[in-house]
């Protein structure tokens, strides 16, 4: 274990996440440990060139019962966990590939698993469990027949080739499907091929029955009258042409519907922020009217008080209009003699002031001179003081404030 976690750290050195990758692989290979690694280039489709972990080996699946090793390999990606594995049924020369939802013709599988993959949820356990019950569900290869004698792989076909690696390697193996956009699972009618492929039991401890899996003969794809006639040197079938047509009409019209989708809800999205706003915009109106109301109100009673007002003072002065003429010395009336002889003191003393004020104005416009203005000024000041020291003496009798 500590040789292989030094190897792997090495192959996995220009990746993002080397410790966390290596600790899953290694965890990986002790559960299924006919699982092999080792440091590969692989191909993408626009031809760019990566060096990429490869796990490749047999997963033990249970098919009506019988348990078969089906050949795969795990891609792992230079960004893994935040990106998911490329997987691949690899089968042998004995083997073809039976296209299904899960698997296409070029071997690439295809899982929800491998479409909802998470950073933090997703691990390659889980992955192999979803490959073995989908495999089981859906067997991804079948036993050739004994008179068909076809290579496993298409020649010159698009799959990428791996190359050599400076690290250690095994014995060279086919190359792989490039990866392709990653489909949702499908229920196309397609073609049965019979029972999987049986293959030598695995030995990582798990209950499978040792010996009769293996005793199992190759059963024959079924449905096949004999072996059909292939195109291209006798390496493509109708079926594979078949498949391949279906699989990109069915993607096309997947990405169709992906784009319509995110339309729509783009659209949906727009109308929810309108609909938010415009109801932002009718609780404001509604708070203005509210006190557009209340200050209507509040209007309506002032009016109604300036209305009653008017006619007290209409009413008034009718009153007085029918009462006769008031004398003006009779019109203040003092209910003792003191207050009476306060009053004329009062009166008087503001006569005497504006007596005093227009002699100012008649010396300032030269209507009279400047002795005669400070004669009379003098007289009528003494009588002024006068007053005004009657007015004092009245108050502090009347106990007034002086």
């Amino acid at each position: 274990m500590a040789n292989d976690d030094v190897v792997l750290k090495q192959y996995l050195s220009k990746y993002k996440h080397r410790d966390y990758t290596a600790r899953e692989v290694i965890n990986l290979i002790q559960v299924y440990r006919s699982l092999t690694y080792r440091l590969e280039a692989f191909v993408f489709n626009n031809g760019a060139r990566k060096d990429l972990l490869n796990l490749e080996g047999t997963i033990p699946v249970n098919y009506k019962g019988a348990f078969y090793n089906i050949p795969v390999c795990i891609w792992l990606m230079d960004t893994h966990p935040q990106n998911a594995p490329l997987c691949f049924v690899k089968p042998t020369s004995d083997m073809s590939i039976k296209v299904s939802k899960y698997v296409d013709s070029n071997g690439k599988v295809y899982l929800p698993f491998l479409h909802e993959w998470t950073q933090n949820g997703s691990t390659l356990q889980k992955l192999i469990q979803c490959m073995i019950t989908a495999f089981g569900e859906l067997p991804p290869v079948y036993s050739k027949p004994r008179n068909e004698t076809r290579a496993p792989y298409p020649v010159n076909s698009f799959m990428p080739q791996p190359t050599g690696y400076p690290f250690p390697q095994g014995t060279p193996q086919p190359g792989y499907p490039t990866p392709a956009p990653y489909p949702t699972t499908s229920n196309l009618p397609y073609p049965s091929y019979g029972a999987p492929y049986p293959g030598a039991v695995s030995t990582n401890g798990m209950p499978y029955p040792p010996a009769a899996a293996t005793s199992l003969p190759y059963p024959p794809a079924a449905g096949y009258g004999g072996p059909t006639p292939d195109v291209a040197g006798g390496t493509i079938t109708e079926e594979h042409i078949k498949a391949s047509l279906l699989s990109a009409v069915e993607d096309k019209l997947r990405r169709r519907l992906k784009e319509q989708s995110q339309q729509s809800q783009a659209e949906l999205e727009t109308l929810r922020r309108t609909q938010k706003e415009l109801c932002e915009g009718k609780s404001r109106l509604e708070d203005i009217l509210s006190r557009l109301q209340r200050e209507r109100a509040e209007l309506d009673k002032n009016v109604t008080i300036l209305q009653e007002k008017e006619k007290e003072l209409h009413t008034a002065i009718d009153r007085l209009q029918e009462q006769e003429g008031i004398d003006v010395d009779e019109a203040v009336v003092t209910t003792a003699p003191l207050y009476s002889q306060l009053l004329n003191a009062f009166a008087e003393e503001a006569t005497l002031e504006d007596a005093i004020y227009y002699m100012g104005e008649a010396l300032r416009k030269e209507v009279i001179d400047l002795d005669t203005f400070l004669k009379q000024v003098r007289t009528l000041a003494r009588r002024q003081f006068t007053l005004r020291a009657l007015m004092h003496k009245c108050r502090q009798k009347a106990q007034l404030a002086c």
